[in-house]
């Protein structure tokens, strides 16, 4: 296994001797063609995990997604690997009138013509403890007593999937062969509109609120005043982009690819969020600075 890493997410990986858990690490981006190359070459699959969507303004979206996938290709092709699996969203296309899908979209068409063996997962919005979705709800939901400023009526239908399935799923990947040369769409085991994800992060993290409605336009603005004045805003354009449109997929498609089904929405909340302390992490997460530079990751092995 080995991964390619940016140097401050490098220094967080435990080095243990002797472990053949703990990845071989390249510290570099993919902009660097010398590091990239010497990251792929050996490798038989890469896991291209790398995105911008919770903190990169559009620019950073082309420069992350679309420039870096297409250096990770020119790599890969170079050192002769033998497939490439990356991670999309449901709702991806090039046309898309939402910038993260659009930019989703053409990085699909760059995999599909690159000449190699693909796999491109596309999931539905995915949560767990460390997440910048559901985790970003919670804290929005500790930002504004009282209420909680619904995108239009919540009637937009979302397909949740646990974190811990999707690494169970794309490790799956390497064992099927009905997913070389494919574009999966996978969700939970649930279809939730966001009318009932929010109720259900307010029973199970304690925080009521009245669901206020407001025009998706309008809350855009807001999200990109606060975007271009704090550090790092919880809610960002690009967060509104994952729930524009419903955006679910067959709910068969995960057992009939994977052989297991992903856990429930609830159930799963119930096993962490109780405990977490969102009023810091609020803090934490606004006052984080973003990059300094465009970060690139792609996982190998």
């Amino acid at each position: 296994m080995r991964c390619l890493l940016d140097a401050r997410r490098a220094a967080a990986v435990p080095a243990v001797i002797g472990d053949l858990s703990v990845p071989e690490i390249v510290v570099g981006a993919l902009d660097d063609e010398e590091t990239a190359f010497r990251a792929v070459t050996g490798v038989d699959a890469v896991f291209h995990l790398e995105s911008a969507q919770w903190w990169g303004r559009p620019r950073d979206l082309e420069a992350v997604e679309l420039e870096g996938t297409r250096a990770l290709v020119t790599a890969a092709r170079s050192a002769r690997v033998g497939r490439l699996i990356m991670m999309s969203h449901l709702g991806a296309a090039p046309a898309s009138a939402f910038a993260l899908l659009r930019y989703k979209g053409q990085v699909e068409e760059v995999v599909r013509g690159s000449g190699l063996a693909y796999t491109i997962i596309r999931s539905g919005v995915l949560f767990g403890e460390e997440d910048s979705f559901v985790n970003h709800l919670a804290m929005q939901l500790r930002a504004t007593p009282g209420v909680f400023l619904m995108p239009g009526r919540g009637e937009v239908v979302l397909h949740p999937l646990y974190i811990g399935d999707l690494v169970r799923a794309l490790a799956g990947c390497l064992e099927s062969i009905d997913t070389v040369d494919a574009l999966i769409e996978i969700g939970g085991p649930e279809y939730m509109s966001l009318e009932d994800m929010m109720r259900t992060i307010m029973r199970v993290s304690g925080a009521s609120r009245a669901l206020l409605s407001m025009p998706p336009y309008a809350l855009r603005a807001v999200a990109a005043a606060y975007d271009r004045v704090l550090p790092r805003a919880i809610i960002t354009p690009q967060w509104f982009d994952l729930i524009a449109t419903n955006k679910t997929a067959p709910l068969n498609n995960f057992y009939r690819y994977f052989g297991f089904q992903p856990r429930r929405f609830e159930d799963t909340l119930l096993t962490y969020m109780p405990h977490k302390r969102y009023g810091r992490d609020l803090l934490r997460q606004t006052f984080k600075r973003r990059p300094k530079r465009p970060l690139f990751v792609a996982a190998v092995r």
